[in-house]
């Protein structure tokens, strides 16, 4: 049992401002509006400030909402796809039915379980190490305390560059309008269908302890366990990003992490890289709108960000973007929030997930595509693999997949949080990438940073193999090997046996498509030399309300005071190619910031 006591109950709370912004900007959703997306136009609104819980500090159970009998993930996982419903896929195999996480404790002789070393040893005393005489010193055949400290210092493993902080929960998927015609990953394949899941938002540039009410994009992934294999959806709660090439990515995150001789946050190294990197703008304006700080996990939308291709079982082909829009509705903080809660509670949206789901109040996501034809993207107006570029709704509307639904918690945060791994290269037959530079080197770093993490053989962990797909290939070996490393079958291929995994043609991995063929070499694309990097950001700032027009300029001027005057000159000046109100709201910010005698803060 753990107590955790919900920062609504506290007194200082009572003094926050007491109207925070809410928006969507999509359809179908029924939800006040503030900030919309640049792609689409939405009414705008203000409503009251929410209260995530009231009433008593509660004392929570953490173990998930289980079936008798369901005590570990891998029984979870299994009773997911068990409920689901029964299209034949509905049985695990037996890769997840592991006897030793289901079989009775060991007991000692005292009737009761019984406390073992690693190596399984009993033992006899946990509370005194072995010495000569009562006050003695100790010796180095205790080899229980020896244990006990080596392991110890080994707890932890490298904690993740970017979104480090983060939380997750398992629920599942389930269609509800058939998109059989654009895909035909079987995940798809009929309405009604539920496939097991395990979701994980974060914030992009804190550290693992960091608050959860920073001013940050949001990082948005789910994992589908399905029958051809895990299908891993890596994205943010923002459709754009600040770079469009990853070589720019390195440098991106070292400006907006800490300073190399302060190991402070740095409003100069912010500011620098982003004013000399003017297609950053589009997210830069996301980033210090009201949607700059969600209220909790549950009130933001998830984006693939990324463009896709997705090919039906003829193998017909189109460019998708994935949108999974809250069903709880958009909630953001204001920056006064943010600062206050994250001085009472830092981990305010890992509890809001936690809390909600152990009560039973699930949240959950609708599901939609955008697609585009292939022989669009040479002429639609902005370059679909443009990472810093929305595909507009008026032009490629939303089209309903299904529904994602979170029901269950974790039962170990290092199992299941802190060793899942996401990568966008974990993509099953129907769903393939596009030429999306950002895209195409994550495909390699994301599997590389969890090869780095948690070694080599990471797929291995329960909480990211997936249970229902057998793995079978020639790997071998490797720190940490869980499996039985493929027997005495022979570790290469080509070989010259029949009854051993092939390579299968009928089953491509990429589906050829026409692509304009171009000279190797590290250029800019000629579209986004000749596209306007103002004018989406311009929309978006045209469409924003007057009063989010004036939050997003106070909390541009909040953080960008922190910079030197030449940095903000220049982005300032970045703003007035955009828009000459945003720049002026801004300089006026400013200006009265300078003046006012509050400290500067960088936290939202």
């Amino acid at each position: 049992m753990a107590s955790y006591t919900s920062v609504s109950n506290r007194s200082a709370l009572s003094k926050l401002p007491s109207v925070i912004t809410f928006s969507s900007c999509h359809p179908r959703s029924g939800r006040a509006n503030s900030v919309a997306c640049s792609g689409c136009s939405a009414s705008q609104t203000s409503l009251a400030r929410k209260s995530t819980f009231t009433g008593s500090p509660l004392t929570v159970d953490l173990r998930p909402n289980m079936a008798p009998g369901v005590e570990t993930f891998t029984d979870g996982l299994r009773a997911a796809l068990d409920n689901s419903n029964g299209n034949g896929h509905s049985k695990t195999n037996g890769s997840v039915n592991n006897p030793r996480a289901r079989e009775e404790p060991r007991l000692g002789t005292h009737g009761k379980p019984l406390y073992t070393n690693l190596a399984g040893h009993p033992v006899s005393d946990d509370n005194n190490s072995l010495t000569i005489g009562e006050s003695g010193t100790g010796l180095l055949e205790d080899l229980h305390l020896l244990e006990k400290l080596a392991h110890f210092n080994r707890e932890r493993v490298p904690e993740r560059v970017v979104h480090a902080k983060g939380h997750g929960a398992h629920g599942y998927f389930e269609v509800t309008k058939d998109v059989s015609d654009l895909c035909k990953a079987k995940l798809f394949s009929e309405v009604g269908k539920r496939t097991p899941i395990f979701a994980r938002f974060s914030s992009v540039t804190g550290e693992s302890g960091f608050v959860d009410t920073n001013r940050d994009p949001r990082g948005f992934s789910v994992k589908f366990y399905t029958e051809e294999g895990n299908w891993d959806m890596v994205g943010n709660n923002t459709p754009v990003f600040f770079v469009r090439d990853a070589i720019k990515f390195p440098d991106l995150i070292h400006s907006q992490k800490r300073n190399p001789q302060t190991h402070m946050k740095d409003p100069n190294a912010f500011w620098d890289f982003l004013s000399l990197v003017p297609e950053s703008l589009h997210q830069v304006l996301i980033t210090f709108s009201p949607r700059g700080v969600p209220d909790g996990f549950r009130h933001m939308h998830g984006y693939g960000s990324h463009t896709f291709k997705w090919v039906n079982s003829e193998g017909r082909a189109n460019w998708v973007k994935f949108h999974f829009l809250s069903n709880q509705g958009i909630k953001n903080l204001t920056h006064e929030q943010g600062i206050e809660i994250s001085g009472i509670n830092p981990d305010y949206a890992t509890e809001d997930l936690i809390q909600n789901i152990e009560k039973g109040n699930f949240p959950s996501w609708t599901f939609f595509v955008q697609v585009m034809p292939l022989e669009d993207a040479e002429k639609y107006k902005y370059d679909p693999f443009d990472l810093t570029k929305v595909w507009l709704h008026k032009d490629y509307p939303l089209r309903e997949v299904g529904k994602m639904v979170l029901d269950r918690n974790v039962t170990n945060y290092f199992a299941e949080v802190e060793q899942s791994a996401f990568s966008p290269a974990h993509m099953v037959p129907g769903i393939e990438p596009s030429p999306d530079r950002v895209l195409q080197a994550r495909l390699f770093a994301y599997d590389d940073a969890a090869r780095y993490r948690l070694s080599g053989n990471y797929l291995q962990l329960p909480i990211n193999a997936c249970p229902f797909a057998k793995v079978q290939n020639y790997a071998r070996d490797g720190v940490m090997v869980t499996t039985d490393n493929g027997g005495s079958k022979p570790n290469y291929y080509p070989n010259s046996f029949s009854d051993l995994p092939q390579p299968d043609p009928a089953q491509k991995d990429v589906h050829p498509y026409n692509h304009a063929a171009g000279v190797v070499d590290r250029k800019a694309a000629r579209r986004w030399v000749e596209d306007d990097d103002y004018e989406q950001p311009r929309m978006l700032w045209q469409k924003m309300s007057s009063e989010d027009q004036e939050q997003t300029a106070k909390n541009i001027a909040g953080h960008i005071m922190g910079a030197k005057d030449f940095i903000q000159k220049r982005q300032i000046e970045v703003f007035r190619r955009c828009d000459e109100s945003l720049a002026a709201k801004v300089e006026e910010a400013l200006a009265e910031k300078k003046k006012s005698p509050e400290p500067y803060t960088m936290v939202a």
